[in-house]
């Protein structure tokens, strides 16, 4: 896995880079101070991972994502600001995290970034024979079978979804609340896990769409919807909280 650091701090490029050197599957290509200067050698390199820094001059981290559309490596921010935490998730961020960064942390990190290249991997070698149902990154949307119907949904519009015994309950941006015949484990499997994440054992979210966080609440469009005891320690890790 090749990756760059992007930190105006050189101690804290100094971390990172001894964190990725400890780790054997993690190329360190380039150590950047600007971000800026880290532009063509994205364009001009194979880089897989992204380690960046949000609070930097010239352009900040999220400015600087937003300027990689059509090479844009998958991402994790390193920051000592939690506050753009969900501003990261926007961005599909695969990850967090909030200095200082504890090493397990970092571990756990990379191992979604893992998955997600594998994911990324699977899908550039499809084939036109790939199970139907199944949903491919580049893939915007999904099609779920609601009584008689398929019904197409853009996973951007999702909010959240519901658990009610043996259906779910999906709430969109777009559309009424549409009821599946489908457990929990299956539609999850179908949805991008650098955005949505199990916060309680009848909940899934839509990070990007958490307008408050509360003790054990989080709230979107005005819905409160519980954290639970199991689920809280991983979201609040999951956000940077």
């Amino acid at each position: 896995m090749n990756c760059i650091i992007i930190d105006d701090e050189p101690m804290a490029i100094k971390v990172i880079e001894s964190y990725c050197e400890s780790i054997d599957s993690i190329v360190v290509l380039g150590t950047f101070t600007n971000a800026l200067e880290a532009i063509d050698f994205i364009k001009n390199h194979s880089v897989d991972l992204i380690l960046l820094d949000i609070e930097m001059p010239h352009i900040n981290g999220i400015d600087f994502m937003k300027t990689l559309e059509d090479t844009k490596p998958v991402f994790i921010f390193t920051t000592a600001y939690p506050q753009y935490a969900l501003e990261g998730f926007e961005l599909n961020a695969i990850d967090y995290l909030v200095k200082p960064i504890p090493f397990p942390r970092f571990i756990k990190a990379i191992q979604r970034v893992k998955q997600q290249l594998k994911f990324i991997e699977l899908n550039n070698n499809k084939n036109s024979e790939d199970s139907p149902g199944k949903v491919q990154l580049e893939d915007d949307f999904v099609f779920i079978k609601s009584e008689f119907d398929n019904v197409k949904i853009l996973i951007n519009d999702i909010k959240y979804v519901q658990g009610l015994k043996d259906y779910l309950k999906i709430f969109t941006q777009t559309t009424s609340p549409i009821l599946t015949l489908m457990n929990f484990k299956d539609f999850q499997a179908k949805l991008p896990g650098n955005l949505f994440m199990r916060i309680h054992r009848s909940y899934i979210v839509n990070i990007s769409k958490i307008d408050l966080i509360q003790r054990n609440k989080v709230i979107i469009d005005g819905e409160r919807i519980p954290i639970g005891e199991n689920h809280k320690e991983a979201f609040f890790e999951r956000i940077g909280i």
